[in-house]
């Protein structure tokens, strides 16, 4: 993508950003721009909501429809965006504490609605933006500021999650596989369903800092050394898979989403003679 295509989807006034260098929410945010670039999507006719954290910034740099919501509660606005203007793809962007732990009950119950989103979830598996606590993704023993002697939590799996819950699309990608990342995010977005898209990314700053990984490209090699495709994954056994990150997709279904069931109630109730 040329410098000036890049620019026309930035509020370059809102620059820099309040990432760390090297922060992996940069890639995602990149990744995004090029799959609505590839899509050839009106930037008029998208909206991106967000909450609160590091990811959840990302909507004041981007020139769309953007909203900066509460914490935990993007889903709930982006419902409300998507029923008032059912035209527009309506795209969530958080991070793995923001949309699992405050918001993992709109979460859940957007996967059951299908509702007509794209949720891209930005997983470094620590809190960066309120000082490295732990959340529902550290992987269990690893270390985070509040939990220093190791994480004694069993952590979700998002994409178990969200297939458990009903999303119709489901993918996991990293920072580290661009190309995979934009094209999960473009079948996303053309998905008509609930789509889940998590994206395993680098906070040296915290998580990295605690566990031995003080550089980004030193999460970028563990991302890069410790994943497996899908497809390859179900052909190796549970001790050959041991510590390793599967990544690929997941799913994709295709069945009624929510604004669909929402216009039938609505024909009969207007029909109705009562």
């Amino acid at each position: 993508m040329k410098r000036d295509d890049l620019i026309n989807y930035l509020r370059i006034d809102r620059w820099p950003t309040v990432w760390c260098p090297g922060c992996g929410n940069g890639i995602i945010l990149k990744s995004f721009i090029d799959a609505v670039n590839e899509l050839k999507l009106e930037k008029d006719r998208v909206a991106v909501v967000s909450g609160i954290g590091c990811s959840s910034r990302a909507t004041g740099y981007l020139d769309f429809n953007t909203m900066h919501t509460l914490h935990g509660r993007a889903i709930a606005f982006a419902t409300g965006v998507k029923l008032a203007r059912p035209d527009f793809k309506v795209v969530v962007m958080g991070g793995d504490g923001d949309i699992t732990a405050i918001g993992g009950n709109h979460f859940i119950h957007a996967c059951r609605r299908n509702l007509d989103i794209t949720v891209i979830i930005f997983n470094n598996m620590i809190y960066g933006m309120t000082g490295g606590q732990h959340s529902p993704t550290t992987p269990h023993e690893k270390i985070a500021s509040t939990m220093p002697y190791g994480n004694i939590e069993n952590s979700f799996d998002i994409v178990e999650l969200a297939l458990t819950s009903g999303a119709t699309y489901v993918a996991r990608s990293t920072v580290y596989h661009y190309p995979l990342t934009v094209k999960y995010i473009k079948e996303g977005i053309s998905h008509r369903g609930m789509s889940v898209i998590e994206v395993l990314t680098n906070c040296h700053t915290y998580y990295g800092r605690y566990n031995g990984m003080r550089n980004a490209w030193d999460l970028h090699e563990y991302f890069k050394n410790n994943t497996v495709m899908k497809e390859k994954a179900e052909k190796l056994s549970k001790e050959e898979l041991d510590g390793k990150i599967i990544i690929g997709q997941f799913k994709k279904e295709e069945k009624p989403d929510f604004y669909e069931n929402y216009k039938k109630i609505f024909s009969i109730v207007k029909n109705s003679e009562v």
